[in-house]
């Protein structure tokens, strides 16, 4: 018998090599095209982690735990600020009872008091803003190797909740 196939193989003949080529085409296709939905979804999670890694993003984040942090440390020297005055005032009445003391200082501390108590509930709002905000952050602001460009102090990892003596 003499081959006369131009490819080569009389076993199959150009359409029976055309056939096995669509056929293992096929195999590797087919799995392919239904992985499609999971490599949709797999694309997906890269433009959501492009998106929220993304420079800008990450610089806004740092900026917002940053002036957070900056607030916080505000808040709390606002209140050891009227706690001193309100230390003193006690201090200047040692030995009176409250109702002693003139009226003007007795109004003067209830309105010392009531500004703290509004300062303290601001404090431990952005407190847990903040304690919030870093946990989904993962800590990656609090790590040095973590820190974008220019930062040099990492921001703590939480900011407890203030409790006064007020």
């Amino acid at each position: 018998m003499s081959n006369n196939s131009p490819s080569g193989c009389s076993l199959f003949g150009a359409a029976g090599l055309g056939l096995l080529v669509i056929a293992l085409i096929s195999l590797i296709l087919l799995p392919m095209h239904g992985c499609s939905a999971v490599l949709g979804l797999g694309h997906s999670a890269i433009d959501t982690a492009a998106a929220q890694f993304d420079p800008k993003v990450m610089l806004k984040r740092y900026e917002w735990f940053k002036d957070a942090a900056a607030q916080l440390d505000k808040k709390k020297a606002d209140i050891a600020v009227y706690e001193k005055r309100f230390a003193q005032l006690k201090a200047d009445y040692a030995g009176k009872s409250r109702s002693e003391w003139p009226r003007e200082d007795r109004e003067q501390a209830n309105l010392w008091s009531s500004e703290v108590a509004g300062i303290t509930a601001s404090y431990n709002d952005l407190a847990a803003q903040y304690n919030g905000a870093m946990a989904k952050a993962n800590h990656a602001f609090t790590n040095v190797g973590d820190l974008p460009r220019g930062a040099s102090t990492p921001l703590p990892r939480e900011f407890k909740t203030y409790e006064g003596s007020f």
